[in-house]
């Protein structure tokens, strides 16, 4: 009388995997007003991190002034975050207390 091992025969198990790729969400980088940061350091920060043409800077610039925000970009999280820490590290370097945020958009 022969013996069978329990762990001779060769089972065959499928899986299901589903994955579920999103886009990330994105964030606007808010620059505020305030009374005491220059117009032209808000250009530089525009151009110098944002990677904007001075034009396009400027025209956010002018919406900073008037209506006391603007966005500088729009960017996925961890962007967003950076992109605040090096505008940061300008003002801070510079002086000014340039205030930016991070809203969901």
């Amino acid at each position: 009388m022969s013996q069978q091992n329990i762990f001779d025969e060769k089972v065959n198990i499928k899986e299901k995997v589903e994955i579920d790729i999103r886009k990330p969400n994105k964030y606007n980088v808010i620059i505020h007003n305030d009374d005491y940061t220059s117009m032209e350091f808000v250009v530089q920060v525009l151009v110098g991190v944002f990677k904007k043409q001075v034009v396009e800077a400027t025209k956010i610039m002018f919406d900073v002034h008037k209506k006391g925000r603007g966005i500088a970009g729009i960017y996925s999280y961890d962007v967003g975050v950076t992109k605040i820490i090096q505008a940061m590290e300008m003002c801070e370097e510079s002086g000014f207390p340039l205030k930016l945020t991070l809203e969901e958009e």
